[in-house]
């Protein structure tokens, strides 16, 4: 309690807002109580450089649950790290607990189905309000398919990890603050024609993934790192506080003790899952603004792999063969498959997806990015639509076949390093990464230097064993063809080469994408 108190010794700001930061909101609860869950997060920080100093502290609005048409009041907030000023703390929705019918059992056996039914429509009512219905169809589809390529590929002998909603959404931050060509080319690259197309979409992102019942984590963070002393524009970190659930902060720039609270804020959000990765992580005295955007999933398998089964084999590495701990299990499912690759999928309980697939023999997972054909398959509708006038169903993924399938995977730990400035000028994103070009005026921070974007460094790490995933990454700038049946009703999936993954919310976009080409990292 003593650290918020001094933290906001001798600050400028509302005294509702000093107040809020000397008594945080209480932390999500429960995550380290999930043992065996699945998790996966990533945090990204976009730093500009060059300052000057102006006269008075920045401000930002509180920020609110969402926009106006959203959920209720009932909110959770975000915890204040020490040596930040809190100008305003994000509060996420409230869900009630999904209730989990084992819990309805009195100690005579007896089940309490009134109780079950009222806590279940409580559970959809808070859901219902919290959904878009935003039918995300061929919407970021490019995006998706060109930015994973773009990061996954050229990995060698090592692992990747890349998360493109968190990247889509710290991208639309970064559109909030920029102007002209600067603005345009992230607008081209996040597939939107305006920056109130793209504000509504990230909005509606945030709400269409979001979740926090008990049974299901998922939940995108945001917030901004603002310089003591500068002017800002208050309408730009207004939107970003409204429709980013972004917290806003501020602090002398270049001192350990502010980027100590950017560490305290990402390991927060994080479930210190990241907490060395984040002690890499500094602002500089040259530095006017950090955007910082999150995502922690976590859940359990649907069916966890019965540990009695697991078993050392050997995995093909491309650098040689290595022994590794594969897990096993038969189960009924859909196999999938198409021209160069076969897939199949794991599903969390009540939500979500751990997404399979392995490039045939010989054929190289690099390969199977650049030509497009994993993710388009990752994006495509698996179970069609019924045509009433042909009577029958069209459009779903023609190479599938629900079968009993033998499933060996390994138990992996994979993690991986990238700066994606060069990643992002290939994609079309260069003028933020050049002062002399650059654009931020709507940002109106007081300063006559060029900004610019100068570092974007992305770290992340996944870990899947029998009762589920776990899995952690930061960024620091801070997508058909039909081929033969399976011969058999039967078939085996052994994931005993290099492969991809694809870890997929509640809106069936993938949250993660990865490659192992080593499961013991």
């Amino acid at each position: 309690m003593n650290r918020y108190k001094k933290a906001n010794e001798g600050i400028h700001a509302p005294e509702d807002v000093k107040e809020k930061a000397v008594r945080p909101q209480g932390r999500r609860g429960g995550y380290t109580r999930w043992t065996g869950a699945v998790a996966a997060l990533l945090a990204v920080v976009l730093i500009g450089g060059i300052a000057v100093y102006a006269n008075r502290q920045p401000t930002v609005d509180q920020p609110t649950p969402c926009s106006e048409d959203g959920p209720g009041p009932q909110v959770r907030g975000v915890g204040v790290p020490a040596q930040a000023t809190a100008l305003g703390v994000a509060q996420y929705p409230d869900i009630h607990p999904y209730p989990r019918q084992d819990d309805y059992f009195d100690n005579d056996t007896s089940y309490s189905s009134d109780k079950y039914d009222r806590d279940m429509k409580a559970w959809r009512a808070d859901m219902e309000a919290l959904r878009t219905g935003t039918d995300y169809t061929g919407l970021m589809d490019e995006f998706l398919s060109r930015s994973t390529a773009q990061f996954l590929t050229g990995a060698g002998e090592d692992n990747r990890v890349y998360s493109p909603l968190n990247v889509y959404m710290a991208l639309s931050m970064l559109a909030e603050t920029a102007g002209d060509n600067s603005r345009a080319q992230i607008l081209n690259l996040l597939q939107v024609d305006s920056i109130e197309a793209l504000r509504e979409r990230a909005n509606a992102l945030w709400r269409d993934n979001y979740r926090d019942d008990g049974t299901v984590t998922a939940i995108l963070g945001n917030s901004l790192w603002l310089r003591d002393g500068m002017t800002y524009s208050q309408e730009v970190l207004n939107t970003l506080a409204k429709n980013y659930y972004a917290s806003s902060f501020s602090g002398k720039m270049g001192t350990e003790e502010y980027n100590q609270a950017l560490r305290d804020w990402l390991n927060e959000q994080t479930n210190g899952l990241l907490a060395e990765q984040a002690e890499g992580i500094e602002m500089d005295a040259r530095t006017v603004l950090a955007l910082a955007s999150t995502l922690y999933f976590k859940a359990a398998w649907g069916s966890e792999f019965n540990p009695e089964n697991t078993e050392t084999d050997t995995f093909h590495a491309l650098s040689g063969d290595v022994d590794v701990e594969f897990m096993h299990k038969t189960m009924e499912g859909t196999y999938y498959w198409g021209e160069h690759f076969a897939a199949v999928k794991l599903s969390f309980q009540e939500g979500g997806d751990l997404w399979l697939i392995l490039p045939d023999e010989g054929y190289a997972v690099d390969k199977l990015l650049e030509s497009g054909e994993a993710m388009d398959f990752l994006l495509a509708d698996k179970r069609g639509r019924w045509d009433e006038k042909a009577q029958e169903t069209v459009g779903a993924w023609p190479g599938q076949k629900f079968l009993d399938i033998n499933l060996s995977m390994p138990k992996f730990d994979v993690s991986s390093d990238l700066d994606l400035i060069e990643g992002l000028k290939k994609l079309g994103v260069t003028d933020v990464f050049d002062p002399g070009v650059s654009n931020f005026e709507p940002l109106e921070a007081s300063t006559v230097d060029p900004l610019y974007i100068s570092q974007v460094q992305h770290a992340a790490r996944v870990k899947v064993d029998e009762e589920g995933c776990e899995a952690a990454a930061f960024t620091v700038m801070i997508m058909e063809v039909t081929a033969m049946a399976p011969p058999n009703e039967e078939v085996d999936f052994i994931l005993d080469r290099p492969f991809l993954f694809a870890v997929t919310g509640d809106s069936g976009l993938p949250l993660f994408t990865g490659v192992v080409n080593q499961p013991n990292g």
